[in-house]
């Protein structure tokens, strides 16, 4: 009889276990992260890409924990050999229950599906057409923008100018995707026409080679440009080391988006925080997945921003930085 009732209680036991499982798997939710312009390895909890760590810490925190009750799908540039919008159809296909979207492409997506959440780190969001507004977005898309407008761009383009006074016609460049070639009446521009500063502009493909960068920069300097933008994105972002190098090698001061950038030889950068941002968009994630709607989360506006310098870059380009500029600086590359 104790037999039988011994059978009877691990058998429960077992069969309890099972179910436990089952409806573990069931509530697992799957997250598709994208970057187009970096690895799938980059994107991993124990990954040395800080931004990444920023976000994984964040879902942790929060009880989102990859393998126990969250699947990611991680797209990358390796998984992009032919288009940004046939891998994007790829992940659309794959229905997860939210997408994180790193860098440009939102209106591929937006073409793609007006269902599925979209979490994303982006230029001004009402601008391009996915949100309503900052406070109500609407649609399937929330996340964090980095774009104040003209104000944001118009205070590059005074640190850019009080570095270098000579500034007579600002280059940009940027990825084609992102700013759909800088149109008229985009925030950059706006900036560049109130400080009275004709534009040159190059645009680039992601996957972009370093012949490609070394041509789009080579064609600012032909279109006259003395000085230039780097507009943010994560291609510039990853290729920040041979944009510098470039840019210095073509005698061109610039200001890029990015502290990295000046760390690995830039000139200077006005930068947002992007593990402020990470953080606030595994919020958003969290939120959708406990039942939130994308279109009721408001649009979090970058708002800290951190002045930094090279010292070295600016001696190699044969500028005297003003004091009052290295003064205000929040890092210095000496």
């Amino acid at each position: 009889m104790r037999r039988r009732t011994f059978f009877g209680v691990a058998w429960g036991a077992v069969t309890w276990s099972l179910a436990a499982a089952a409806q573990q798997r069931a509530n697992k939710k799957r997250l598709a992260i994208f970057v187009a312009s970096e690895l799938s390895t980059d994107w991993y909890e124990q990954s040395e890409n800080k931004y990444s760590r920023a976000l994984f810490t964040e879902l942790r925190r929060l009880g989102r924990i990859e393998g126990q009750n969250l699947t990611i799908e991680r797209f990358g540039r390796e998984r992009n050999p032919s288009s940004f919008e046939a891998l994007a159809t790829e992940i659309v296909r794959s229905n997860p229950d939210v997408i994180l979207l790193g860098g440009p492409g939102a209106l591929a997506f937006k073409r793609l599906t007006s269902r599925i959440p979209i979490v994303t780190i982006t230029a001004d969001p009402v601008r391009l057409g996915i949100a309503e507004s900052l406070a109500h977005p609407g649609g399937n898309f929330t996340g964090a923008s980095i774009d104040a407008g003209p104000s944001i761009h118009g205070k590059r383009i005074a640190l850019l100018r009080e570095m270098f006074p000579a500034l007579a016609k600002i280059g940009l460049l940027a990825l084609r995707i992102q700013y759909g070639g800088l149109a008229a009446g985009s925030p950059i521009l706006t900036a560049a026409e109130a400080a009275g500063l004709p534009t040159a502009v190059s645009l680039l493909e992601i996957g972009a080679k370093e012949k490609d960068w070394r041509e789009a920069i080579e064609n600012l300097s032909r279109d006259g440009a003395n000085a230039v933008m780097v507009v943010d994105s994560p291609e510039t972002f990853q290729n920040s080391s041979l944009i510098a190098k470039l840019l210095t090698d073509a005698n061109l001061p610039a200001i890029f988006a990015f502290a990295e950038s000046v760390e690995a030889g830039g000139l200077m950068a006005y930068s947002f925080d992007l593990i402020e941002l990470y953080t606030r968009v595994a919020n958003n994630i969290d939120a959708i997945l406990r039942g939130a709607k994308p279109g009721d989360i408001p649009f979090y506006q970058a708002s800290k921003f951190k002045l930094s310098i090279n010292l070295k870059t600016a001696r190699q380009l044969g500028l005297s930085v003003p004091p009052a500029l290295t003064a205000s600086a929040d890092a210095v590359v000496e």
